[in-house]
This record gives structure tokens, sequence and C-alpha cells, in this order.
């Protein structure tokens, strides 16, 4: 065996056992909680050895802040949700109803992904401070999305011109957050075909003339 087939071969088991560990965590996680779960539990779940995981990993917060971002961005590719395909095909429509249509599609899927870990992430940083400090206080990433779909979304044909786009990233950021998926989807038994054609309608109603 070639020097290169050997290395694509580790590399394809590295990443096979990168994606158990990330699947066995989020499963333990989301069953037991975040403080309940040691990395033992982890490492049994995905049948490897613990020091797997802190070789891979290194510890309990950064294998929580991987797969929170790796829930995200829905692979394990290293692109901003910014730079998505998804992402950049919507806020490229003629459109502002075709981008809302496209751009709301786009989030559920993200919602979707990320609402079973949502708890376990707030839960998390209420008790270990080093936890929330994984990710940077004085900048919500969140945000920063919605405001460049904002930004994108003033300069399109059938965009109410009298709304600021300081209010569309605020709509947006209110009608797409996780808390209200949670809610709907979650509590009040929504499907996900329900909550996205909800969604786009009443952004569509506040944000398009037509």
């Amino acid at each position: 065996m070639s020097d290169v087939k050997r290395t694509n071969k580790r590399g394809q088991k590295a990443q096979e056992t990168r994606r158990r560990i990330l699947a066995a965590a989020l499963e333990l996680f989301v069953q037991d909680g975040y403080g309940a779960t040691n990395l033992q539990d982890v490492a049994d779940r995905a049948g490897v050895a613990v020091q797997t995981i802190y070789f891979v990993f290194g510890n309990k917060r950064t294998l929580l802040k991987e797969l929170v971002d790796v829930t995200i961005a829905g692979d394990e590719e290293p692109v901003a949700t910014m730079d998505r395909p998804w992402f950049v095909d919507a806020l490229a429509a003629d459109t502002a109803q075709d981008m809302l249509r496209a751009y709301v599609a786009g989030t559920t899927s993200v919602l979707e992904r990320v609402a079973p870990i949502i708890k376990v992430l707030e839960a998390a940083a209420a008790s270990d401070p080093e936890v929330a400090a994984l990710w940077p206080q004085d900048v919500d990433p969140r945000h920063v999305v919605q405001q460049r779909a904002a930004n994108a979304l003033a300069g399109k044909p059938g965009a109410r011109p009298e709304v600021s786009v300081e209010e569309v990233a605020d709509l947006l950021y209110g009608l797409l957050s996780p808390e209200l998926y949670l809610l709907f989807v979650h509590e009040r038994g929504w499907s996900r075909e329900r909550w996205e054609r909800w969604t786009g309608e009443t952004l569509r109603t506040q944000l398009c003339s037509c």
C-alpha cells in the first residue's frame, strides 16, 4: 500500500472516530445533561478509549464547543455560515420575497439541527463560566449573520422602503431565533413545515411591499 493510501485511510479513520465521538456527546448531553455526562460516558458510547477524546478534543468544554459549531454548520468543514452556499444563494435572490423564501428555509434547517442542544448549552454556560467564555461576549454572531441578511434584503425589489435595515435585522433575529423555534416546534408541537410557512409569511408581511 502506498504512503498516500495509508495517509488517506488514517485520515478517514480519524474523521469517523471524530464523528462517533460527536454523535455520542450529542446524544448524552441531550439525554442526561452536560454536567451529568463525563468523558468516560462519551467514550463508552462512541466505542473509543477516553484518552482518544482527550487527544482529539482536549477536554469536555472544547468537545461541547466543537459539537455546537459542527451542529450549526451541518458538517465538519471550516466554512462560516455567511460563506455557506445556502446563505450565499439566498442573499443573491433577485427579489425580497425570493430571498426570504430561501433564507427562511435555510435557517430552519440550521434551527432544526441546533434546537436539541440549545438548552444543554444554556445550562452548561450557566453552571460553568469557562463554557460561556468559549464564545466571545462582545459580539453576537447570530446578530452579525442577520445584519448581513438585512443589508442584502433592504436593497432588493419588493422590500418595504420604510423599514430600516436595523429593524429588518431585529425581525430576522427575533423570528428566526432558536428560542422561538423551540417554543413552537418542541413545546407546541408544530411541524417543521408549519413553522417554516408561518415564519416566512410573517416576515413577508412585515418586510415586503407585496
